[in-house]
């Protein structure tokens, strides 16, 4: 074999040509070469923070004086905590927890100022959804820290002798939900939507495909089936699949990691149900939208990294900043990382967990819209 014959740099140049001329045809490739790490870089350098500020805290004030309004200033001053609510009772400010709706809530007893001027050392109560405990870690040591600020600002003069030593109050924290911190209670639970959106979205994802490339789409086309009940028939052998995945992702929850479960099993699956049919929506849609199954599997990732980033599921979701929350809120793992915490952990039942149904069921609908939309009923 002469040179010539073992190595052809014209012929090398051939193939290389022939690559790049079927990289720019194939413009979905082409889009994720350009996309992903733009997204990658956009989502890790903005939209991370470890260190969530601004966190929503209710006050339920029984006794108003100048230490209370301080005490309340700092709170402000030291941007861990948004004030928003006031609430009317103690019921009031548990259902808020329950919900979601705040992160702390700061509880002033009625006779915290009297007894603050006998010296009896009364306490605040600091009460904080501790699902997520890197969420409210530093806003709670901020906390703690306050009572040495109010007794610098207001016991001067005759109440100087009041400031002499250890803080003149307290602040007690009640860390509710996950009292000891414990990592695995918020990871597990989040990793249910992750295991279901990375397989469910994938396998559905390859279907119409697959279908194209082996050569059985024609079958299908001639079959007398409406795009909507090739659809719906694809998916239903998926969510039997998802709901068996649910159960040992639960099962592992409780017997490898001791998670709990304070909820209710029906509506725990009805909850799931909703997820398992918002990713295989996804699925298909991506299905539809591609060409092959190449291409349906760089949409996949390319769908499925924002909700790893997005969600809630690694970092703090009030740590993200309002354009990253707005996405995340449009995302149905953001939702059902609430709901499956939710019922676990703080045993929420349905008038809790509604805020968090209706927009999967939105997402549902319009991402049947869209594969509706672009179904094919031709090959080409």
């Amino acid at each position: 074999m002469s040179g010539h014959d073992f190595f052809s740099v014209q012929r090398w140049w051939s193939v290389v040509r022939k690559e790049f001329l079927q990289l720019r045809r194939d413009r979905i490739t082409f889009a994720m070469i350009i996309g992903i790490p733009i997204m990658q870089l956009t989502l890790f350098g903005y939209a991370i923070n470890s260190d969530p500020k601004h966190l929503l805290t209710g006050v339920l004030v029984q006794d108003h004086s100048e230490f209370t309004r301080t005490f309340v200033a700092g709170m402000k001053a030291s941007n861990y905590f948004d004030i928003v609510e006031e609430l009317p009772d103690e019921a009031a400010a548990h259902a808020a927890l329950a919900r979601g709706k705040l992160q702390f809530v700061l509880t002033v007893p009625p006779d915290f100022t009297r007894r603050l001027l006998r010296g009896e050392r009364p306490a605040l109560l600091l009460e904080a959804d501790a699902t997520d405990p890197s969420a409210t870690g530093n806003a709670i040591a901020a906390a703690l820290r306050l009572p040495e600020s109010v007794a610098t600002k207001d016991l001067v003069g005759p109440l100087a002798p009041l400031a002499g030593g250890a803080a003149p109050f307290e602040v007690r924290l009640h860390a509710l939900y996950n009292p000891e911190g414990i990592t695995q209670y918020f990871i597990v639970p989040g990793l249910m939507g992750v295991i279901l959106s990375m397989t469910l979205i994938l396998m559905t994802g390859l279907a119409i495909t697959r279908e194209r490339e082996r050569g059985t789409m024609e079958n299908l086309l001639a079959m007398p089936v409406t795009p909507l009940e090739v659809m719906s028939g694809k998916m239903v052998p998926y969510v039997l699949i998802g709901l068996i995945q649910v159960t040992i992702i639960l099962v592992a929850a409780a017997a490898m990691f001791h998670v709990p479960f304070m909820g209710n099993f029906v509506t725990f699956y009805c909850a799931a149900l909703f997820f398992i049919a918002g990713n295989l929506a996804v699925g298909i849609s991506l299905s539809s939208l591609a060409q092959n199954q190449l291409q349906a599997m760089q949409l996949t990732m390319f769908y499925f990294l924002p909700n790893i980033l997005l969600s809630g599921f690694m970092f703090p979701f009030q740590g993200m900043p309002q354009w990253a929350r707005a996405i995340g809120e449009v995302l149905p793992l953001t939702h059902f990382n609430r709901l499956v915490r939710g019922i676990m952990l703080k045993g929420d039942g349905w008038p809790d967990l509604w805020t968090d149904i209706w927009p999967i069921g939105l997402f549902i609908v319009v991402v049947m819209f869209v594969a509706l939309r672009f179904y094919r009923r031709t090959l080409d």
